[in-house]
């Protein structure tokens, strides 16, 4: 895996957790945190708490699939990053030299998009 992809693994684990992060285990929390937040090795994290680096790992993975599950079930961080989208498209049409008409085409059917991602 090369570094851009675990920089976009990393970034995406951190954001499911900013969303799913109550619904998880104490555990599942705590191993997140130091792996993805504080950039704990595996190594650092098993002496942390007298566990093998192989229990660590399989925690890690399993509660990574924990966040996969319930986004793939409830969806928010998929509607958060459509609503960011949209709203950065909102931000930018009055600029984009669109005729009235166009623009507020492109308003309605924005606004319409957004309301459906409730």
């Amino acid at each position: 895996m090369s570094q851009e992809d675990r920089l976009e693994k990393t970034n995406r684990i951190n954001l499911l957790f900013a969303f799913y992060e109550r619904l998880l285990t104490d555990k599942q929390q705590t191993f997140l945190k130091y792996y993805f937040h504080d950039d704990f090795s595996l190594g650092e994290i098993a002496a942390e708490f007298e566990i093998s680096r192989q229990a660590v790992y399989e925690h890690i993975k399993r509660a990574e699939q924990v966040l996969e599950n319930y986004e793939e079930k409830l969806g928010l961080l998929s509607k958060h990053e459509s609503r960011s989208r949209y709203l950065e498209e909102l931000r930018g049409l009055p600029g984009n030299g669109k005729s009235p008409d166009e623009y507020n085409e492109r308003f309605t059917e924005i606004v319409d998009a957004l309301q459906r991602l409730e």
